[in-house]
């Protein structure tokens, strides 16, 4: 699920292009002009847009997901609170990635350059990313992974979110692979992801 660019969409899409048991099924925007589904139209994955007020109707979204198979949710530079049915439904098999060290700089409004421009502004020393479960709070579910980033007094918002990008396109796809994978294990299920 994405709302903006979609450098992290593609990058999920790269990543598991010729895995064996994963793959991105499906790309969807709340955005018609988000470069995520050209993106993902690029690269011959399926997109769809859901209208403003289709995202608070868990049932559409359950019924358009379960037309594609899907078994795990990314959120890919998705902004809107995810419909409590929806994150039960996909209730450890939903990802975010937030651009800070969680539980700092989260919650409603703190995204993107919002988020980069707080930490600067509190001459914070170190930044980085945080990998967690979705549940129905913004950026409150269990966090998964983390990395982090030193902050140097010649950054900016703008060099600060470069660093990020960068530890977010190194580590999304391989720490949501591994736990995909190591619930596979366990379950013995082969997962197909929406992004």
């Amino acid at each position: 699920m994405a709302s903006g660019g979609g450098s992290n969409v593609a990058n999920f899409i790269r990543y598991f292009s010729r895995h064996p048991h994963i793959e991105v099924a499906l790309v969807v925007s709340d955005n018609p002009g988000a470069g995520a589904l050209q993106r993902s139209r690029e690269a011959g994955v399926p997109c769809e847009v859901i209208g403003p007020g289709t995202w608070s109707d868990a049932e559409v979204l359950e019924q358009l997901f379960s037309s594609y198979g899907i078994d795990a949710v990314v959120l890919a530079g998705y902004l809107k609170l995810i419909p409590p049915r929806l994150v039960n439904r996909y209730a450890g098999r939903m990802f975010n990635i937030h651009p800070a060290l969680l539980p700092d700089y989260g919650g409603k409004g703190m995204y993107g350059m919002h988020v980069h421009r707080a930490v600067i502004r509190a001459n914070d020393r170190q930044s980085g990313i945080s990998i967690h479960l979705v549940d129905e709070e913004y950026d409150r579910g269990p966090i998964i992974f983390q990395d982090t980033v030193e902050v140097v007094p010649t950054d900016s918002p703008e060099t600060l979110a470069e660093k990020i990008r960068q530890l977010e396109h190194r580590h999304y796809p391989r720490v949501v692979e591994q736990y995909l994978m190591q619930e596979t294990g366990r379950k013995g299920a082969v997962r197909n992801i929406h992004s």
